[in-house]
């Protein structure tokens, strides 16, 4: 099987057309919640209502207004006409009033004291209701914030924990392919635009559908002729969008990826900040960054002048709308058709079908931001391992340590030159295996097959005659220790770090692997011994106490079988005698597999491997190899002899 890595292609980029599944997708994790996800879309819909009952309650109260107004008026000028005069007037009177021509001035008279008398009580009864609507606005508006932000931070809860446990789960393979500062601005930046626009632009969203819906409905029932006036905005206005949709998602997603690269440049910077200060490149560093920043920020200012073109656009096409319904509405008023209050009701009505268009400007832009995020995101979720569990896989029993490389081939992609070449060898249970060779020989690679870290593209490993394949990852791994060459602890004490495989082992335990490793004495020399913190990857300990942390975090868990990667190359000669001595009884009983460096490790291996190239040249002990293998003792000669007459000397 070969290491490879299968990506879904990401739409939106080097000419395909945008896809917005991934948004949706997103969205879907709403479901996970039941009710809670429909809370916010209920108190969208009572606010949404009390809103679009305002401007009805506002007709009212000018209406009540200017129909007292009137009445008291009229009644004023009745009161002034000459008697005479009255009858002759009262037809024209009638018309203007809009009353029924029959009535006679007595019954216009009772009319009109009515409205008059009703004004003050109408008007009272339409500034209640408008403050009642008001306050259920103000609260459900609120209800509906509180339970989308509280649906969209479950979301991104989700999602983070989702990318966390996939990104762990991933194959050496992918994360060899992928840089950790990608993978960190997907699992922060990307799953914020996402957060974002499920707990506002999503919410806003469904709101303007439902506002332009509930206006539109509304203006026609109203004023037909206005309401097929302002119509012709809507199609102009969602083409218009949708254009500027297929246009902006595509460029967020570039602006993504140089954010991405940012990233990875500051983080590479920051792990690497003693190397950059110690070769005296902190400049050309920062022009590195000013690069990749001035990258990013022509992205976002391309994105930018979309988006300031779009928005006066909007504007533009809006106020001419607003042209042509002033013009037509005017009309109506002046040949009587139309009220003030009316007037001013559907006034009020076209604010909320222009006001909803507006937030589209804001809505496409979270949209874009979170489709391109959410794109990306997936791209990791959707990402396929290499190394996984069979369907069948069963759990490796507890093993004596037997090991066979049967013909092994590796390649680390899917091409090129092979790193090990039908590599074949036997450990039986209890021995230590020695791997000597320079550096690309493949040292490195024959360990990280062992656990499984990747699978060989031809032949097989068994343990015990079990193919790794074939069982599962979790009961192999319990049962092999490694300590590597390039030691990583966690930020946490001593005592966490050295338990970090056995989390429930007793101080007891943790202080026997101590001493064992040699580590006890440095870590009770610290005031807060076992409890002592330790920085990010262990900054706070020397490179050799990192080690024989490691070495203990290793024996800790009792392994059967040993991996050790020139695990004593960070240390001085006196601590290497301590850490060897007790790992030379500590590997009694366990195969071992010991990458060398330093000639003590060779002479007292069961077996030794030399490898060129990816072979093996020579295997067998040291005093077998040193009489039948030359190359093994033009090696020896070259690089170990030297050493041994310094540690002599």
């Amino acid at each position: 099987m070969q290491a490879t890595i299968t990506r879904p292609a990401s739409r939106g980029r080097g000419g395909q057309r945008p896809s917005f599944k991934g948004i949706g997708r997103a969205i879907r994790y709403l479901t996970h919640y039941k009710q809670q996800a429909a809370l916010p879309y209920v108190f969208l819909i009572i606010a949404t209502l009390s809103q679009l009952a305002v401007p009805r309650m506002i007709r009212n109260v000018i209406d009540a207004v200017t129909s007292g107004f009137i009445a008291d008026q009229i009644l004023q000028a009745l009161d002034k006409i000459p008697a005479n005069f009255v009858g002759a007037a009262l037809p024209k009177i009638l018309e203007l009033t809009g009353r029924p021509s029959s009535l006679t001035l007595d019954q216009l008279k009772v009319q009109l004291e009515a409205d008059l008398n009703q004004a003050p009580q109408a008007l009272i009864t339409a500034l209640v209701a408008i403050i009642v609507f008001a306050v259920l606005r103000g609260l459900f508006s609120f209800l509906q914030a509180f339970w989308a932000e509280k649906n969209s931070q479950a979301v991104a809860y989700d999602l983070r924990n989702d990318l966390y446990a996939k990104i762990q789960n991933l194959s050496f393979s992918y994360h060899d392919k992928n840089q950790t500062g990608q993978l960190m601005v997907r699992a922060t930046d990307d799953v914020e635009k996402v957060r974002l626009f499920i707990g506002q632009g999503l919410l806003q969203l469904v709101g303007a559908l439902i506002l332009i819906i509930g206006t539109v409905i509304i203006l026609f029932s109203s004023n037909v002729a206005l309401a097929w006036t302002a119509m012709p905005i809507l199609p102009i206005a969602i083409v218009l969008f949708g254009v500027f949709a297929s246009l902006a998602q595509p460029m967020f997603t570039k602006v993504q990826q140089k954010l991405s690269h940012l990233n990875t440049v500051l983080q590479e910077n920051l792990a690497g900040i003693k190397v950059i200060k110690a070769f005296t490149r902190e400049k050309e560093q920062q022009k590195k960054f000013r690069n990749a920043a001035d990258d990013t920020m022509e992205q976002s200012i391309a994105v930018s002048r979309l988006f300031t073109f779009m928005f006066p656009l909007v504007f533009m096409i809006a106020n001419l709308g607003q042209a042509a319904i002033l013009y037509v509405g005017g009309k109506q008023i002046i040949t009587g058709l139309l009220t003030l209050g009316e007037w001013q009701e559907f006034s009020l009505y076209l604010m909320y079908l222009f006001f909803p268009i507006m937030m589209f400007g804001m809505i496409i832009t979270q949209m874009g931001q979170a489709s391109a995020s959410a794109e990306r995101i997936f791209e990791i979720l959707d990402a396929k391992s290499d190394i996984v569990d069979k369907p069948n896989a069963a759990k490796l029993p507890n093993v004596q340590g037997s090991v066979k490389f049967d013909n092994v081939t590796f390649r680390y992609f899917s091409g090129g030159e092979p790193v090990l070449n039908k590599v074949s060898f036997e450990a039986q249970a209890g021995e230590s295996i020695a791997l000597l060779g320079a550096t690309g020989s493949g040292k490195t690679t024959i360990i990280n097959l062992l656990p499984r870290f990747y699978d060989p593209s031809e032949g097989s490993i068994t343990i015990d005659g079990h193919d790794l394949r074939d069982v599962t990852l979790d009961s192999l791994r319990s049962q092999i220790g490694i300590v590597l060459q390039e030691t990583t602890l966690f930020s946490g004490s001593i005592r966490e770090n050295i338990a970090f495989g056995k989390p429930d082992a007793t101080l007891e335990e943790i202080q026997a692997a101590a001493k064992a490793a040699a580590a006890h004495d440095f870590i009770i020399s610290f005031p807060e011994g076992y409890d002592s913190h330790v920085g990010e990857r262990g900054t706070t300990l020397s490179g050799g106490q990192k080690q024989r942390v490691a070495i203990a975090r290793a024996l800790l868990l009792n392994p059967r079988i040993l991996i050790l990667d020139d695990s004593t190359s960070s240390v001085d000669l006196n601590t290497e005698a301590q850490i060897q001595s007790a790992l030379d009884t500590l590997m009694k009983g366990r195969t071992s597999f010991v990458i060398a460096q330093r000639i003590s490790t060779v002479i007292n291996a069961d077996k030794i491997l030399v490898l060129d190239k990816g072979e093996v040249v020579a295997q067998g002990k040291h005093a077998d190899l040193m009489e039948e293998e030359p190359i093994y003792a033009e090696i020896y000669n070259s690089q170990l002899l030297p050493e041994s007459q310094n540690v002599q000397g």
